[in-house]
């Protein structure tokens, strides 16, 4: 995790990450052709947060545009196996390949130590709100950092009852126009709920 000045006034926000395991993250062990891969590959190697967005054109795409807007420097993506990194953190192969490897699960010890050293840490240099984009509803994320965070740990009401393409369609909007989301405390909400209603077009 980076180190960052700490500043009350403002809010945190925590990345859930894309599955490098699934399809799109195949494309970047297979193809010669995409320039994501090949730089992958490089020595330069490409950031988490491009990295991830590449795999999630929609939703971590949402998060990172989202965060960028409204606290540009103030976010954190949440790994598999390296903690929380700064978007702009450069993986090369080696880090993709066990990013794809290591379960998201709370009861994985290479998931759940490098995150609570870094939360810790972190709670530790700002004592504001922390905002996590990404599911609330699964123990996955919410476990680990409510054990640490408890009620500064807040999410976007309009998550609830919402799947990630919707999510990632919010989050772009509100980053498009400057809107910034209502938060609650994830300790004591409904997690689940009615799905909302489309998205009109943009």
């Amino acid at each position: 995790m980076h180190e960052h000045q700490s500043n009350s006034s403002r809010h945190l926000f925590l990345l859930s990450p894309a599955n490098a395991g699934g399809p799109r993250g195949q494309l970047l062990r297979t193809s010669s052709a995409i320039e994501t891969a090949a730089r992958l590959r490089s020595a330069e190697g490409v950031s988490i947060g491009e990295l991830y967005a590449f795999i999630s054109a929609l939703y971590f795409r949402g998060k990172l545009a989202y965060a960028d807007r409204f606290a540009p420097g103030h976010a954190y993506v949440i790994t598999p196996c390296l903690g929380l990194l700064d978007p702009r953190t450069r993986v090369g192969q080696g880090e993709f390949e066990q990013l794809a490897s290591v379960p998201i699960d709370p009861a994985e010890p290479r998931y759940v130590e490098p995150l609570l050293r870094d939360i810790v840490r972190l709670a530790g240099d700002h004592d504001g709100p922390v905002v996590l984009l990404g599911s609330v509803a699964s123990p996955k994320y919410t476990q680990p950092l409510l054990d640490v965070l408890g009620s500064r740990l807040v999410f976007p009401a309009t998550f609830v009852g919402r799947g990630d393409m919707s999510r990632g369609g919010v989050l772009l909007r509100a980053a498009r126009v400057g809107d910034e989301l209502e938060y609650i405390p994830v300790a004591g909400a409904q997690l689940r709920g009615t799905r909302p209603p489309k998205l009109p077009p943009v």
